[in-house]
């Protein structure tokens, strides 16, 4: 992985990820060597289109959050340019990409994914998290 910076004790890698507002990049702990995903939010882009609140939203349901099928957060990072939310990296990717080059899922391994996101959900509703636009690219998925 070529590094270019770092942030906090992360060095920064490339982009693995990109939404309308942030991009989520791989990373490695300085400390322990461990691989991160780090979504890197442009501060101005958040101010400029009033998404504050939303941003702080995302990060108080995601420390709420603790079930093996949801991507963790460790820490959030904040500078004058940009807020960092250092995640758990889920090396396997998102479940959507799979399934988009996937001819067929076998029912056995949909079941067991089918399982999965049902239980993470249904974990976030018990703790009074609700989204109207579910992505499972939040969801850490297992293939055992």
């Amino acid at each position: 992985m070529v590094l270019a910076e770092s942030i906090g004790k992360y060095r920064v890698g490339r982009t693995i990820g990109e939404g309308a507002f942030a991009k989520v990049r791989l990373a490695v702990d300085a400390e322990t060597g461990g691989c991160v995903a780090v979504k890197v939010i442009d501060r101005s882009t958040v101010l400029r289109n009033n998404l504050m609140y939303q941003v702080k939203r995302e990060i108080g349901a995601m420390r709420l959050l603790n079930h093996p099928n949801i991507v963790k957060i460790h820490e959030v990072i904040a500078t004058k340019t940009k807020i960092c939310l250092v995640m758990e990296y889920v090396p396997g990717g998102q479940l959507s990409d799979k399934l988009s080059y996937l001819k067929r899922l076998e029912e056995r391994e949909a079941k067991k994914y089918f399982y999965q996101l049902i239980d993470a959900v249904d974990y976030c509703h018990r703790r009074g998290v609700f989204h109207r636009d579910l992505k499972v690219n939040i969801l850490s998925f297992s293939s055992s």
